[in-house]
């Protein structure tokens, strides 16, 4: 999931985006209907028209299992599948993303063999440090502490969240997962984290934590930890997007 702020320039001007039906590197290619200026989706930049070389804001964004959305947030709004179109939304429009071996669709450029090409990472730009963190990590441990650029951060994995690429129907679907990326620094005091009898704790007060960062017993229930933007991509886009991006691997294993 991404997530940008529709403002841009100085006027803050209010643009409304679609589709343009095209792909670059594989990754969907926007217009707003203002200027219909070319936007490159995975990075919010623009790349034809009157906004070249303008960035779009990112907002703090998770992709998560309905599951979480319902429990933490029983009266949120969800998107109707009402649209006036026969599009069956149950069928994934691409196939073969569950591979991490699989080739992408559409994609002629050169692939990075330092991770298989549709392996999921979560990606990070913090300054001029791009990270990626495979989700392979996450087949032992539901939580990294770390810092990039100098920025501390906590990553919170929730394993149940299911693949959106697969089948028609939940049960077809493997278990993927998702993330949250927090300032784990909370009132002048960094926390640490762990994972402790299937939740996740903070060493220093032993107050659970969910995957939306929000303390939810102990001393510092009520307590919400600030995000940072991330996104769960996979490898081949985040890698053409951000070609110097340094790859964590097990020593980040803390947990």
């Amino acid at each position: 999931a991404i997530v940008f702020d529709r403002r841009v320039g100085d006027d803050e001007r209010v643009l409304d985006f679609g589709t343009t039906g095209y792909l670059r590197h594989s990754d969907m290619v926007m217009w707003d209907r203002q200027t219909e200026s070319w936007w490159q989706q995975i990075t919010g930049e623009g790349i034809v028209g009157e906004y070249t070389g303008t960035q779009l804001d990112f907002l703090p964004a998770a992709l998560i299992s309905w599951r979480d959305f319902r429990d933490s947030f029983p009266n949120g709004s969800v998107l109707s599948r009402d649209t006036g179109h026969p599009r069956d939304y149950n069928r994934p429009p691409y196939a073969g993303y569950d591979s991490r071996e699989g080739r992408p669709f559409m994609f002629r450029g050169k692939l990075d063999a330092r991770l298989p090409p549709v392996e999921r990472v979560v990606g990070l730009n913090i300054g001029d440090t791009a990270v990626a963190y495979p989700f392979t990590l996450f087949e032992s441990i539901t939580v990294i502490n770390d810092s990039v650029a100098d920025t501390d951060i906590v990553i919170f994995y929730a394993p149940d969240t299911l693949s959106a690429f697969l089948g028609e129907f939940a049960s077809d679907s493997p278990a993927v997962g998702s993330t949250g990326v927090y300032d784990p620094n909370l009132d002048g005091r960094r926390l640490t984290f762990e994972a402790k009898g299937g939740s996740i704790v903070d060493e220093q007060t032993g107050s659970e934590w969910n995957i939306f960062g929000e303390a939810t017993s102990g001393p510092l229930e009520g307590s919400v930890l600030s995000p940072i933007i991330h996104a769960n991509h996979f490898w081949f886009a985040w890698r053409v997007f951000y070609p110097d991006t340094v790859i964590k691997g097990e020593d980040v294993l803390v947990n």
